[in-house]
């Protein structure tokens, strides 16, 4: 135990040196979330868990594939719903007010810095709160699209399906055959998408020029709790190396992005972040 207090102490201390006086933009993985009770796409190998997500032609092409993924995600969204922010999220909400971070970056979809007070986020793979309509191009609030999905599809209700990342669940073929798909409440189209980035997709251009815009007006990058093997947010810490600037990263694993990394702490943000508000402060 004390081993673990005298490396945590170590940790502080590198990120108060790095930040005291320059003001870094923070990106977050899907590590800074987990101990909100949503699962993360990889293991501290880096290695993806379990079967591979819904490609983005994969869900264009077919309504089988579009039933098979709101069925699933129709079961896994409450839970994303009532998922709350963290210690960590609630510390660089924190530091962002303090004017302690120029920014911040999250290439998570479900608004947990948001709801902790972080303002300006800018979400690199859109928010699963939203909805787009492929059609007619508008969009719609997650909980209405769920209610429709819920009253024509009562015969989901009780099914228990094991969560999965980014709301999606292990659910049963079998359970998939029967899902109505639900229609836009704008145009009554049935290519609904939610207002996500999904693999196989590129990010909006204007958000991606927003991150490097941010990654030029910074004093150097913080990771927290990504695996960085996405390229949306490998290509920022590449920016920021070729930018002369630092690159530190919290997280518990590999990265794809470990060789640009000027230091990587392998600790616990829910822990390590609130103590560091406490040493800017």
């Amino acid at each position: 135990m004390l081993d673990c207090l005298e490396h945590q102490e170590d940790h502080l201390e590198t990120l108060h040196r790095a930040m005291a006086q320059r003001r870094f933009l923070v990106l977050t993985g899907a590590g800074i979330s987990t101990s909100s009770g949503i699962p993360d796409y990889r293991d501290s190998e880096g290695v993806r868990r379990g079967r591979a997500p819904m490609m983005y032609q994969e869900f264009l092409a077919t309504t089988q594939a579009r039933r098979r993924y709101w069925a699933r995600a129709m079961l896994g969204w409450p839970k994303v719903r009532i998922a709350q922010p963290n210690a960590a999220h609630r510390a660089l909400a924190t530091l962002q007010q303090r004017q302690r971070i120029s920014g911040l970056v999250t290439q998570n979809v479900d608004t947990l810095h948001d709801q902790a007070g972080s303002h300006d986020v800018i979400e690199l793979h859109g928010s699963l709160h939203r909805v787009l309509c492929l059609d007619c191009q508008q969009r719609s609030e997650r909980d209405v699209i769920q209610q429709l999905m819920e009253t024509e599809n009562p015969y989901l209700a009780g099914v228990d399906a094991v969560q999965a990342p980014d709301g999606d669940t292990l659910l049963d073929p079998a359970f998939e055959e029967r899902f109505q798909v639900p229609r836009c409440p704008h145009c009554t189209g049935q290519r609904l998408k939610p207002d996500v980035v999904f693999f196989g997709e590129n990010v909006a251009q204007t958000t991606a020029a927003k991150a490097m815009a941010a990654v030029a007006d910074a004093d150097g990058l913080l990771v927290v709790g990504s695996s960085l093997m996405a390229y949306s947010a490998f290509r920022l810490c590449k920016a920021m190396v070729e930018q002369g600037k630092p690159v530190i990263a919290i997280n518990l694993g590999k990265t794809r992005g470990d060789e640009l990394l000027q230091v990587k702490i392998q600790a616990s943000c829910e822990r390590l972040l609130p103590l560091l508000v406490e040493r800017l402060r």
